[in-house]
């Protein structure tokens, strides 16, 4: 077996950025979700919308790191469709 370890390396990076996308996703959702319920105060509004952004653009950076593109880390699961919806 021939392994490489760069290439081990990206692919640990993708999973791990993965599952950081997809809790990000939901995070996003949910702040959306309370946003639109009116749970938050301006502040929180403006704290929790400064974090979200600044995630994305951590996310952008440790992509173009790895030579990844957000799409490398959506996961086909089968039938069940795709892992990271991407609108």
């Amino acid at each position: 077996m021939d392994l490489d370890a760069e290439e081990v390396g990206r692919d640990l990076a993708s999973l791990v950025l993965t599952v950081v996308e997809l809790l990000r996703q939901l995070m996003e959702r949910q702040a959306v979700r309370r946003f639109d319920a009116g749970e938050l105060t301006a502040e929180q509004e403006e704290r929790v919308g400064t974090a979200l952004m600044l995630l994305d653009e951590r996310m952008t950076d440790l992509c173009e790191r790895h030579g990844l593109r957000r799409e490398d880390l959506n996961l086909d699961l089968g039938p069940l469709g795709s892992l990271l919806p991407y609108d």
